[in-house]
């Protein structure tokens, strides 16, 4: 006879063993909406949702589905996923505490301020986009122990799904195939040797994936923690690929690399309160910013999509950018006068040159007087105990500096980039920036990743984020109002049409869809007007606290995007 005990546990792994079996690596479908009532995980790809959904059910938190989230996008979705890039993680506890862990890039010791420049002082731009020099030190693999403190289940458990994922592959989607094609060039320039994302005939949809050299290493970091990447073998092949192509990343860089935990950034906006970034993320201060300058109009009575609601939105996001381009840099560096940005006065004194009907203009409308392709990824998860998570992660441009370490078969960021290669440069998003943000060694570069969570009545009620570079804090912007102003659906908070404007270059930017009759209005107000590709891939959970706890999670039109819940 079984003991009791000894029959549950058998009960319990079988139930493992069931749910491990859901997770098809070879056959899987993309869901774009899940009702739920436990918990739920939306990311870029079914595979690494499904993975934190799988966490959750085994009796793991919102944090260990973060931690098995992120290694499965390293696997699953290597063109912003990554163990070699860096990210944010915004969390708000069941008992009420706020966290954040920063652990973006940082710069080499090695690394100068001028280190992108000819002996003209001009920019070399490529120097800082593609290829070894452009890598800073990675910081996603420290943000995921910082992470466990956090977490109920071992690492082992966490990382056991990737590690499969990589060693056995997985089908590629039909634009994951189309986007290592374009890429395949790229891949073959940028690398010394043979890398699992190039092949002899262009990838298709369902054609598997395999990656041996990332599964060895996700197998180290399995057995030795933190030091499985920033000591030993693995930073042995980071430091060789370093010197193999004039890149300055160096055993000691990685040795002193920690991630931080910081303050969040939280702000009241109509009774709600928000919680997001703080520096060394641009984000939350253009979030904060962006809504106090607004905050005094009924944006919900202008109607959505009106000329009149955009135009407020349009000119808040102008001011804000062009701070952003003055003041804001790695606050451990340089004083940032955060106070004075986000203080109500100062916000609404912004707007006073507002026109309605009139276009604004980035000539007069610069920096007030003081006295991130877009190939990010996001994650948003809420458990059954209320513990939520909204965690950005980026390689910087699509599959980063596009160099692979050799040996270890992880892509390595171009996060430099982020950085003011020279003042007043735009980067890779056409965002300028100041002395604040310029290179200097061990110091972080400005990011504009905005993970985001909002609660009502002191409990989580939005989990939003998005990938999308200089787009990102308009994009959780405009989701948010979109639901909290002008009260659509979450499926459409995430898909309607956006927009964007960024102080320079001087134009609003809208996506292919945008209504025309919206455009010509904004035209007749003297706007310039450009259509864009898509901007962003909002993650979005909402919960709604009505006769019991109901989730509604849902991935972004605009990608693989794919939400799990139970």
């Amino acid at each position: 006879m079984y003991s009791k005990k000894r029959l549950l546990l058998v009960l319990f792994c079988c139930i493992s063993v069931l749910t491990e079996a859901q997770i098809n690596p070879r056959q899987y479908r993309i869901q774009k909406k899940i009702v739920c009532q436990q918990g739920a995980v939306v990311s870029a790809h079914a595979l690494a949702s499904e993975t934190g959904l799988l966490m959750l059910k085994k009796g793991g938190n919102a944090f260990d589905a973060a931690i098995a989230t992120q290694l499965a996008l390293a696997v699953v979705y290597p063109g912003a996923g990554n163990i070699g890039g860096g990210g944010f993680l915004v969390g708000h506890m069941a008992n009420g505490k706020n966290i954040v862990i920063d652990y973006r890039e940082t710069a080499p010791a090695k690394a100068h301020k001028d280190m992108y420049l000819d002996s003209a002082g001009k920019p070399i731009s490529k120097l800082s986009q593609d290829g070894h020099l452009s890598a800073g030190v990675p910081g996603t693999v420290a943000g995921l122990f910082a992470t466990l403190k956090y977490a109920r289940l071992p690492f082992k458990t966490l990382i056991a799904p990737a590690i499969e994922l990589a060693a056995k592959g997985f089908a590629v989607t039909d634009s994951q195939a189309a986007s290592l094609n374009r890429t395949r060039q790229s891949f073959l320039a940028l690398n010394r040797k043979a890398v699992a994302f190039v092949r002899n005939s262009d990838w298709k949809k369902g054609d598997i994936l395999v990656q041996p050299e990332l599964a060895a290493t996700l197998r180290r970091i399995s057995r030795q923690g933190v030091k499985g990447f920033y000591a030993g073998e693995t930073a042995r092949l980071i430091v060789e690929e370093m010197n193999a192509g004039q890149g300055i990343i160096s055993y000691e860089d990685l040795a002193r690399y920690k991630a931080k935990e910081r303050v969040a950034m939280e702000f009241l906006y109509k009774g709600y309160r928000i919680i997001t970034l703080p520096l060394p993320s641009s984000g939350g201060i253009l979030l904060k910013q962006m809504f106090g300058m607004i905050s005094g109009k009924d944006m919900g009575a202008f109607g959505f999509h009106s000329a009149l609601a955009i135009q407020y939105m349009v000119e808040a996001e102008r001011r804000a950018y062009a701070d952003r381009a003055q003041y804001l840099g790695d606050a451990d560096f340089v004083k940032v006068p955060v106070k004075k940005l986000t203080s109500n006065d100062y916000l609404q004194q912004r707007m006073n040159d507002f026109i309605p009907g009139k276009a604004g203009s980035s000539q007069l409308s610069k920096a007030g007087t003081i006295a991130e392709s877009e190939e990010t990824t996001h994650i948003s998860i809420i458990d059954k105990d209320g513990n939520a998570i909204s965690v950005t992660t980026t390689l910087n441009g699509s599959y980063g500096s596009k160099t692979v370490v050799s040996g270890a078969g992880f892509l390595l960021n171009n996060e430099m980039d982020d950085f003011s290669i020279k003042e007043g440069f735009p980067n890779l998003y056409g965002v300028t920036g100041s002395a604040a943000n310029a290179i200097a060694p061990h110091k972080r570069m400005l990011s504009s990743m905005t993970p985001t969570i909002v609660l009502k009545n002191n409990r989580p009620y939005l989990i939003v984020g998005s990938p999308g570079g200089s787009t990102i804090p308009t994009s959780v912007f405009q989701t948010l109002l979109n639901i909290i102003d002008f009260n659509l659906t979450p499926e459409e908070a995430v898909n309607q049409p956006k927009f964007h404007h960024q102080w320079l270059p001087d134009q609003v930017e809208v996506e292919p869809d945008f209504p025309e009759g919206v455009k010509k209005q904004l035209t007749d107000m003297g706007y310039r007007v450009n259509k864009r590709d898509p901007i962003g891939r909002v993650e979005l959970i909402l919960v709604r606290e009505v006769f019991g706890r109901f989730i509604t999670a849902i991935g972004d039109k605009r990608g693989d995007d794919s939400a799990a819940g139970y």
